[in-house]
């Protein structure tokens, strides 16, 4: 489940932007699919906060609800620290962990992703970002024991766009299964999903 864009402590609530949005918070809450022996990935986009001091309230949220949250880098993510900063403030919470150059084993499957690129039409891509996630993405494949299942932020694959560097990466790895984020309101038409090229996209 990626793009929780909470804000509870930062004055930046997503029912700005229609009644898709509103009272999001509260729903989440009260349509968590989840118990305590269950793990979910949210790639990308948790928070608007800053800092550290803004994101604890979301944090808190989040922790609240049952299940062993395994999460990524989004794009807005700009709390977002190096990996001893990160795993320091989450400790406490004992159930919110980071997926970053790194895996988790759930069950017969390794959990492995980072945020990714998406190249804008008509852009150039940005090649030193781009490079930097393809080198996050196979230290996670790479930590991998068993099936990699990819979890990112960005699709790989979005409209007419295609992002060759990832996608190969992937394949080097045997990866058959990919979920992505990033997606809002109407760009949902232009996601691809299903199976493509050996890799199925969600």
């Amino acid at each position: 489940m990626a793009d929780l864009h909470l804000s509870l402590s930062t004055d930046k609530p997503m029912d700005v932007f229609g009644s898709a949005w509103e009272n999001y918070v509260c729903r989440i809450k009260e349509n968590w699919p989840l118990t305590d022996d269950d793990t979910i990935v949210i790639p990308g986009d948790i928070s608007w906060a800053m800092s550290f001091d803004e994101l604890r309230a979301d944090f808190d949220f989040i922790a609240s609800l049952p299940g062993k949250k395994i999460i990524s880098k989004g794009n807005h993510d700009y709390w977002w620290n190096t990996v001893k900063k990160l795993n320091e403030f989450a400790e406490p919470y004992g159930n919110i962990f980071f997926l970053h150059n790194n895996s988790y084993e759930y069950g017969d499957i390794s959990i492995c992703g980072t945020r990714g690129w998406i190249q804008e039409p008509g852009a150039e891509a940005d090649v030193k970002v781009l490079r930097r996630e393809v080198i996050r993405l196979e230290a996670s494949l790479s930590s991998a024991k068993q099936k990699p299942v990819v979890f990112m932020h960005y699709p790989p694959l979005f409209a007419d766009q295609k992002n060759e560097e990832i996608i190969e990466t992937m394949k080097k790895y045997g990866v058959t299964e990919c979920y992505y984020g990033h997606l809002h309101g109407g760009a949902f038409a232009l996601a691809k999903t299903g199976e493509i090229d050996g890799i199925s996209y969600k």
